[in-house]
């Protein structure tokens, strides 16, 4: 690029966008798709210019992301912002429930690590095909079928089954 002139403000391509805020080409352009991120500029030949406004929405959009917070409350957030009619309370709340969702999947995740350490311990990790850990997860997707559609062994207990008739074990 050539030098900037006081007035013209700096101006750049797509990959250094890209490059300058860790986010991919691809979902630069998603952005402004979706219209999360104003379209930019164009050359004559029809690249993308960005300005440094796009520079700090693009940041906005991606500490967001990280953050957990969903395209629809970024987009919110964002029209707030744009409309410059914003107050901490509107925003206050929108984190609010943003929180409450991040701690209900916390919930959720130590349910699962609950149930995966049960399941862990109850396995010896012998090299016989009667596994806990698998007989527990086809009971519970067994327990999820409805009765009349439920088979009659696990995949386990019909392995162990087919190896006593056969004589391996």
């Amino acid at each position: 690029m050539g030098t900037q002139n006081a007035i013209s403000p700096a101006r750049l391509a797509i990959g250094t966008l890209s490059l300058r805020t860790g986010c991919n080409i691809e979902t630069i352009r998603y952005y402004e798709r979706i219209g999360l991120m104003p379209h930019p500029a164009r050359t004559d030949g029809g690249h993308r210019l960005y300005g440094q406004d796009h520079v700090k929405r693009l940041g906005f959009i991606r500490r967001s992301r990280e953050l957990g917070f969903t395209l629809d409350q970024i987009r919110t957030l964002l029209g707030l912002v744009d409309g410059r009619r914003y107050t901490c309370a509107q925003v206050k709340r929108i984190t609010v429930e943003h929180l409450d969702e991040v701690r209900r999947k916390l919930a959720d995740l130590r349910k699962i690590e609950r149930v995966l350490t049960d399941m862990a311990a109850q396995c010896d990790g012998g090299t016989v095909p009667l596994c806990p850990v698998i007989d527990a997860l086809f009971d519970e997707a067994r327990s999820s079928v409805p009765e009349g559609a439920r088979p009659g062994l696990t995949r386990t207990r019909a392995i162990a089954k087919q190896g006593a008739s056969t004589g391996r074990r």
